[in-house]
């Protein structure tokens, strides 16, 4: 009798398997010596992210010194990772040979084997195997129901791929976040939700940058969209950045071009930036960073103020202490220039007064500083990175951005965005705030017709971010890690924190690295393996678990998380 089958579209695009089983009879191929022979196939457990499958042959014989299985699926099925057999598939033909561990032929004439796997569309029971050539059919069993969380079958234990050495540590980790329109409209409260939540289809962003407007009438634009993050997100920061000073301050008497904030000034804009402060804390947001200026070392023709890096020194040393109940930030210049941040680290009273230092990513690769700040981690100033915008991708033609299964977007997802996040990780910096969340090439949709993105929907860029912000939360630390010869092709970051180990696996090249084995620092009770590619959006992945390693297959042209729960 047919089982009911769950073909609900999250499951199929998580790469759920609900595998069927069967108990067959089988007649052996001439010469051999085993009639009777027979195979079970049976599912162990299974689970909304997949299955645990196990294979038995019995009455094999003892004349038999080698045996191939094969079966075929005809709805879209995939196996992956497989233990006690060589596991291959070519097109609908799954074929199962014996290896040395198992033996040529156990001596009870019985040997087996597991697997995991998964389906698209739907997954009937393969209702026909051979053995050795010989064809054979079967009836079936019950499948045990689903359970969660997924039960793992473990693997035997072997060199890892990658080991994690939680006793190195790095940098602290503050968080991942992007910015509110800083001239535009606030964030409705299901954008903010969908931005920093941490459930199903939300991003889990743990920081978001607001302007910090030179008129206070233009303060209360953003109150409701921070009060929701801040008590919707999980231990959400906010950072207020400022482009310039009221006009009348500033030697160009004009809040855009640049200019700068006349000395006379201040004191005023200390007071200036301190009543916002207080202001939002009063409306329930306290703002943990503000920075003096946004991009001192840029004056384009919109909001700005131009800044030297000893002009900086000077006013945070002199007038840093009447900004309360937040903590400064500078220099937030282009591209991290080190002429805007050294001045202040290298004076010790205007070092004091800042809590962090802040730095853009355009050109900052190029310029050789996409590296340790080592000045700041002198002093032990956190470095964020605090803004970043890059769509190139616009070229490829109208509705792209909307159209996850296009090719453009998601290679400068995961080749640009993707990488340099990585590489601030391994920078030792504390912090990765892309440009504005909400727009069309962002992370969620702004509705803007020729880009064909959906007001609030979540696009490919937001859930290839989510692979870090909502599994590296802040406070975790950056510990070390080895990787194999086999691991090579992966870009891999490790944290630890909230009793958990989390990995994330950039995959940039043409080619999936299966059977991958990470070793954590100690035994764990659960993992979990998320992934985002072309094709998948933050999907569950089956993981095997025995002891300290789990056993993953990483996806070509994917980033995705491991997280060990110890």
């Amino acid at each position: 009798m047919r089982r009911s089958r769950v073909t609900n579209a999250a499951l199929v695009s998580a790469g759920a398997v609900l595998l069927a089983s069967a108990a067959v009879a089988v007649a052996m191929p001439a010469g051999a010596a085993a009639a009777g022979c027979s195979v079970k196939y049976s599912v162990s457990s299974q689970w909304q992210g997949g299955f645990g499958a196990n294979v038995a042959i019995t009455n094999l014989g003892d004349a038999v010194t080698s045996w191939t299985l094969t079966w075929n699926y005809n709805a879209g099925q995939t196996v992956t990772q497989a233990w006690n057999t060589t596991l291959t598939q070519s097109g609908t033909t799954v074929t199962a040979r014996n290896v040395s561990y198992n033996g040529a032929i156990a001596t009870n004439g019985t040997v087996s084997f597991g697997f995991n796997g998964s389906w698209t569309g739907s997954n009937p029971d393969p209702t026909t195997f051979a053995l050795n050539g010989v064809g054979c059919t079967g009836g079936t069993e019950p499948t045990p129901p689903p359970t969660d969380p997924p039960p793992t079958t473990p693997p035997p234990n072997g060199p890892a791929d990658i080991t994690v050495n939680s006793a190195t540590r790095y940098q602290t980790v503050d968080g991942f976040g992007a910015a509110q329109s800083i001239w535009g409209s606030a964030w409705s409260t299901t954008d903010t939700q969908t931005l920093v939540g941490m459930g199903a289809n939300q991003l889990g962003l743990s920081i978001v940058r607001t302007g910090l407007s030179p008129e206070s009438s233009e303060w209360a634009t953003h109150v409701n969209s921070l009060k929701t993050a801040k008590s919707y997100g999980s231990n959400v920061k906010i950072l207020a950045s400022p482009w310039t000073a009221p006009a009348a301050w500033k030697t160009n008497n004009s809040r855009v071009n640049g200019g700068k904030l006349r000395t006379d000034y201040y004191d005023d804009y200390a007071n200036h930036l301190n009543s916002y402060v207080q202001y939002m804390r009063g409306q329930g947001v306290p703002i943990d960073v503000t920075s003096v200026q946004n991009e001192p070392d840029w004056h384009p023709d919109y909001d700005s103020m131009d800044w030297s890096g000893t002009e900086l020194r000077t006013f945070v040393r002199d007038q840093g202490t009447k900004v309360q109940n937040t903590k400064l930030m500078v220099a937030e210049a282009v591209n991290l220039n080190y002429n805007f941040t050294d001045p202040t680290l290298n004076d010790s009273t205007a070092r004091n007064n800042i809590g962090y230092i802040g730095g853009h990513l355009y050109g900052t690769e190029e310029s050789g500083r996409l590296r340790p700040y080592s000045l700041a981690e002198q002093h032990n100033k956190p470095v964020w990175m605090t803004e970043w915008n890059l769509h190139a991708a616009d070229g490829g033609g109208s509705n792209i951005w909307g159209n996850p299964a296009n090719a453009a977007v998601w290679n400068e997802t995961l080749d640009d965005i993707m990488r340099t996040v990585h590489k601030s990780m391994e920078a030792n910096w504390n912090a990765y705030i892309w440009w504005y969340g909400k727009r069309y090439y962002s992370f969620i949709g702004d509705g803007e017709s020729a880009f064909g993105t959906v007001a609030g929907a979540p696009l490919k860029r937001g859930y290839a971010f989510s692979q870090y912000a909502k599994y590296v939360r802040p406070g975790y630390q950056r510990v070390a890690l080895t990787k194999s010869s086999k691991a090579s092709p992966l870009e891999v970051t490790a944290y630890q924190g909230d009793g958990k180990v989390t990995l994330v696996i950039l995959n940039r090249s043409n080619s999936a690295v299966n059977n991958a084995v990470i070793q954590a620092p100690q035994n764990v009770s659960r993992a979990e393996h998320y992934l985002t590619s072309q094709n998948a959006n933050a999907a569950s992945q089956p993981t095997s678990v025995n002891g300290g390693q789990a056993t993953i297959n990483v996806g070509a042209r994917s980033i995705s998380t491991l997280v060990f729960t110890l």
